[in-house]
Formats: C-alpha cells, sequence, structure tokens
C-alpha cells in the first residue's frame, strides 16, 4: 500500500473551502440566526459577527458500520464492582442521564445541540443583505482615482531577481544555444555517421587517412559545443509590471429628517437605525461614499452626524425647505454624471397642507430625474397624513421611488428589506 504525506505548510486560509461548503450547507440556520439577531441587537452593533447554533437532527452525516450478523470477536474491560447477576442501580432522582452534545432541554420537546460556530463580520453581512440589491444600479463616470495596483506589462531584459521569469529565460537560452551551435552539431553528426561506415569497412579497403581526420575533428567540435555556456546573462527575462490607477465609482447618499416639535426622540432613534442599514448597504456596493445630513423644521440646515441625531428643535414644518437644498447641494458637489446618488427621507408626516404639493413638484422635476434611488419612510402609528398622499402619486408612475411606514424599531428591518429586495428578472 501506499501513503502520501502531504508536507506543505499549512496557509492562513487553509480551511476557507471548507468553511464556504459549511455555510452554504447550512444556509438556512445561520439566515435564521442573522435575521434575530437583527432584530435583538442595536442596529449600531450589526457589523460584528454572530454565533450560530446548528440544531443536532441537522448535523448528523452518514456513516459505515457494522451490520447484524457475522462473528466478531471483541475484548471488554473487566470490573472491580461488579459480577454476573448484579443490578445496577438507577441514577439518582429517577431519571435517566443524558448523553453528550444532547443539550438542555426544551418547552417544545427538542433539544438544542451544543453545536455553536462563529460567523465574521463580512458572512453576517452578507447574510444580513442577502436577496437584496440597489435599485438603477448604474455605475456613472468613474472617478476619484486614490488607488493604484501592479499589473503585468510584459517581459523585459533588466530586473530584479525577485522577478526572474524562469520560462522565458530558458526558452531565450535554449534559442541561443541552437543558434550558436546548430551548424556544429549538423557537422558532428555527420562527422559521426561517416566515422562509424569507415570502421564497418575492411581494414584494406579503409580511407586511414580520412578514419584519422573524422577522429581528430569529433572531439575538437564535442569541445566547441560544451564551450557555450547553458545560460548566459544575455539571456534571463525578467516580468515588467506598471502602475496602474484604479478608478473608483463614487456615491453620495442624502439623508434628510423632520427635526420638528412633533419628532420625539424614539422616532429620531428609529430613523438613525434605517439610515445606518443604508449606509452599510451603500458601503458592500461602493468603494467610496459621502453621507449629506439635512435636517429641517420650518428651514433646512446641512449639519454633522452628532448634530443631525441629537440636537433638539422645536417650531413648525416645511418638508420642502430640505428638498430645496438637497438640490442646490447637488447641482453644486455631486454632478449626476458622476456621482450615483441615493436620498431617504424620514419624517412623522407632518406639514403644511399647502407645502406638500410644493414638494412633490420638486422631487417630480427637480431631483428624482437625477437619483439612482429615493427612498420615504414615515415614522408614525397614527394615519397618514398629506405628505404621505401626495407621495403615494409619485410611487404610483416612478419606479425608483419607494415609500413604506415604520411604527415600532422592529419594523425597521423589514421595511428596509421591503424597499430594497430584489426585483424579478
Amino acid at each position: 500500500m501506499s501513503y502520501i504525506v502531504d508536507r506543505r505548510l499549512n496557509g492562513k486560509n487553509k480551511s476557507t473551502v471548507n468553511r464556504q461548503r459549511f455555510l452554504k450547507r447550512y444556509r438556512k440556520h445561520i439566515k435564521k440566526a442573522v435575521n434575530e439577531a437583527v432584530t435583538k441587537r442595536s442596529i449600531t452593533d450589526l457589523e460584528s459577527g454572530e454565533s450560530v447554533s446548528i440544531p443536532k437532527r441537522d448535523i448528523s452525516e452518514p456513516i459505515f458500520h457494522h451490520g447484524q450478523g457475522g462473528k466478531r470477536e471483541m475484548v471488554h474491560p473487566g470490573n472491580k464492582e461488579f459480577i454476573t447477576g448484579d443490578t445496577i442501580p438507577r441514577p439518582p432522582g429517577g431519571q435517566g442521564g443524558g448523553g453528550p452534545g444532547e443539550g438542555d432541554p426544551s418547552d417544545s420537546g427538542e433539544g438544542v445541540d451544543d453545536f455553536v460556530f462563529q460567523i465574521s463580520q463580512d458572512e453576517f453581512l452578507d447574510f444580513l443583505f442577502d436577496e437584496l440589491e440597489l435599485p438603477n444600479l448604474i455605475k456613472r463616470q468613474l472617478q476619484g482615482i486614490e488607488s493604484f495596483k501592479y499589473v503585468r506589462a510584459g517581459i523585459v531584459n533588466e530586473g530584479t531577481p525577485s522577478k526572474l521569469n524562469v520560462v522565458r529565460s530558458m526558452r531565450q537560452a535554449y534559442g541561443r544555444r541552437i543558434a550558436l551551435t546548430g551548424s556544429m552539431r549538423k557537422r558532428l553528426k555527420n562527422y559521426k555517421e561517416e566515422r562509424d561506415k569507415l570502421e564497418e569497412q575492411d581494414s584494406v579497403l579503409r580511407d586511414k587517412e580520412r578514419l584519422n581526420f573524422l577522429l581528430e575533428e569529433i572531439p575538437k567540435l564535442e569541445r566547441r559545443i560544451k564551450k557555450v555556456p547553458f545560460i548566459d546573462t544575455f539571456d534571463l527575462r525578467y516580468n515588467h509590471h506598471v502602475k496602474q490607477p484604479q478608478p473608483t465609482s463614487k456615491a453620495v447618499m442624502f439623508c434628510l429628517m423632520d427635526v420638528s416639535g412633533s419628532m420625539n426622540q424614539a422616532m429620531k432613534d428609529m430613523a438613525k437605525r434605517f439610515f445606518i442599514l443604508l449606509y452599510m448597504f451603500l458601503k458592500r456596493n461602493y468603494e467610496k461614499i459621502e453621507v449629506v445630513f439635512i435636517r429641517h423644521h420650518t428651514s433646512a440646515k446641512e449639519v454633522d452626524e452628532e448634530e443631525f441625531f441629537y440636537s433638539r428643535e422645536t417650531g413648525g414644518t416645511i418638508v420642502s425647505s430640505a428638498l430645496k437644498m438637497m438640490r442646490d447641494i447637488m447641482e453644486e458637489r455631486y454632478p449626476p454624471e458622476e456621482w450615483n446618488i441615493y436620498s431617504a427621507q424620514a419624517s412623522d408626516g407632518d406639514n403644511w397642507n399647502d407645502d406638500s404639493p410644493t414638494c412633490k413638484k420638486i422631487l417630480v422635476d427637480d431631483i428624482l430625474p437625477k437619483c439612482q434611488y429615493y427612498a420615504y419612510i414615515e415614522i408614525n402609528p397614527r394615519r397618514h397624513q398629506a405628505l404621505w398622499r401626495e407621495y403615494e402619486t409619485i410611487d404610483a408612475v416612478c419606479e425608483h421611488f419607494a415609500m413604506q411606514q415604520i411604527s415600532d424599531p422592529s419594523d425597521i428591518f423589514p421595511v428596509f428589506r421591503e424597499l430594497f429586495q430584489k426585483k424579478p428578472a
């Protein structure tokens, strides 16, 4: 029997293939655990991994074992406590002991196996955003060059030893040896054939002078051929690499939020969770992304993240002020031919009745034609108001506009999936 021993060093990703196969096999359980984590954990903690438990009944593997019948010899260890005929007492408590791996009992009558494994941050986000896509994901002009990578650019005669191309060098050396010794090898072959023929002839008829000449020339030709080096510095060839800029697609996300007196801190917290989910989702699709925070009551203002979520304001609500500011910022800093523009608006729906038609006009005429996607979420458990009714007319005719209502933190992720779920081809 032959034995094969693999003595290669283990790489840092030696189990990558097996892990991907494992994740694919237990995809249903992992996805369920991820969905449960979304409802139990804070949105700010979603970028960390998650522990996943697999039920015992789902991790059984097919095994080979002995069937019934046949003869088999076995040796069992003896003991010092029992002899034939002894009665073994029951375990304390009158209940049988649980075997290893049976886990804790549950109220449903099914135990959960103790097999638990950890998925990484990237794997967690992959399952979190599975079956989601960005609508109208059209890459604009690729700009914002900030990264470079080295790419192969042919073969050169000079370079560092680490870039030596062995195959091309040996091919060049072989060609040089053929060119320098080709005629001599052909002559040597002819001389050897002629020598062999003369040596086979009778010594009386043999041309001794010619034979002596051949015996002298053959060693000379062999020495001349051997003097040609096997490889020369002239033969060395090196891989050539050039530094190539890597363009990155750019995206900007506008976050618009109503901060008037009707928006309490709980509503703002739900809006923040939605915005964080959207930001994480965009980061997985774009290498460069900017976020613009616009808050409004009767007037709009561009602010930083801290002021956006935590500063308190009072007063009425004029939503069109935020839309006008977004339109002006787009024209000034984010031309649509260079940027992928996404926007999410959070509001409780309260707005001056005369202002809602103005919001619709600004969206339809100035913002939606330049946006990849516009999502409106109304954070309000009560009935819809004038702004929702105006936006419904836009939703009926515009494919890249969507609107949903959120009344509880547990609604955030289902609403997010509803807004960004993959559309059937």
